[in-house]
């Protein structure tokens, strides 16, 4: 907000470059190795998600204890670099890396994707459920309610980078982003995202799991999470810049590929929340001590 009533005060556009210097996608060096705001947000997006969970299982009612939640953060992990990766291979960029294949593997290069990042958590957790005979919808329940600490730190890096920068506009608050090709100023649709993705999301999910019984109804947290990323995303795509190689759905449709990957999310979001009520379940405690951090 700081930012944006500072812009709104004067007439010139402020250039990322200025605002954030050059190279703003480095945070630092190791022995000559660079560093990148967004590993870092990545790190920290799954270790605060790790740490709030444990706060979440030492609750009566938990549907794991602190050894399924130690086991799921090593599996999370894996089905979000891969899962990211793949998705964004499949959803944007499938017609490069054909011509390229060994490119998949330069993740340092960028290139993930939310979508295929939540398919894989998904995975994650169905093995980890599958294997301790636990309660799948439950489980991401709670899981949902840590995802947004990593989808505020991920945009938040996306806006340091630079990247995915929104569509120009003449609003006061608008940067320009010399990497875009234009000096037009831009909208900071990252920031958008930071904020109705992320702290938008916590603040309710928070609401719902500590104010409410809403964690005793399977499905319905994971349920109200998809939703509201569903319309936040969709939302922000009228501001964000469409990725270049996906323009003909944009041109086809009027809508881009984000907005096309979140309509399943708001529909299965919904069925989850409306149908939650009739699977609600007397819950007994299984984390027990072990739960509390």
């Amino acid at each position: 907000m700081f930012l944006f009533a500072t812009l709104a005060e004067t007439t010139q556009y402020v250039n990322f470059n200025a605002l954030m210097g050059e190279n703003s996608e480095i945070a630092f060096s190791v022995f000559g190795l660079p560093i990148r705001w967004y590993a870092l947000a990545y790190l920290a997006g799954i270790f605060l998600g790790y740490w709030y969970l444990l706060k979440l299982i030492a609750q009566p009612g938990a549907p794991m204890a602190r050894r399924h939640a130690d086991d799921m953060i090593f599996y999370a992990m894996l089905g979000i670099i891969l899962g990211g990766r793949i998705g964004y291979v499949l959803f944007y960029n499938l017609e490069a890396y054909i011509r390229e294949p060994l490119a998949v593997f330069r993740l340092w290069d960028g290139g993930m994707s939310l979508h295929g990042g939540v398919i894989g958590v998904l995975v994650a957790i169905w093995y980890v459920t599958r294997r301790e005979k636990l309660n799948f919808l439950r489980f991401c329940d709670y899981i949902a309610c840590t995802i947004p600490f990593g989808l505020f730190l991920g945009r938040a890096a996306n806006f340091v980078n630079g990247e995915l920068w929104g569509r120009t506009t003449d609003v006061p608050w608008a940067i320009i982003f010399p990497d875009s090709g234009t000096m037009m100023p831009r909208h900071p649709s990252q920031l958008y995202e930071a904020g109705l993705e992320g702290l938008l999301m916590m603040a309710i999910l928070a609401f719902l799991f500590w104010r409410t019984d809403a964690r005793y109804k399977p499905g319905f947290l994971v349920g109200m999470a998809s939703v509201i990323y569903g319309f936040s995303r969709f939302f922000v795509e009228f501001f964000r810049e469409p990725d270049v190689q996906r323009q003909w759905v944009v041109d086809a449709t009027g809508l881009s590929m984000g907005q096309w990957l979140t309509v399943p999310m708001i529909v299965i979001g919904l069925w989850l929340v409306a149908t939650a009520k009739r699977r609600r379940q007397r819950v007994e405690p299984i984390a027990g001590p072990d739960a509390v951090a």
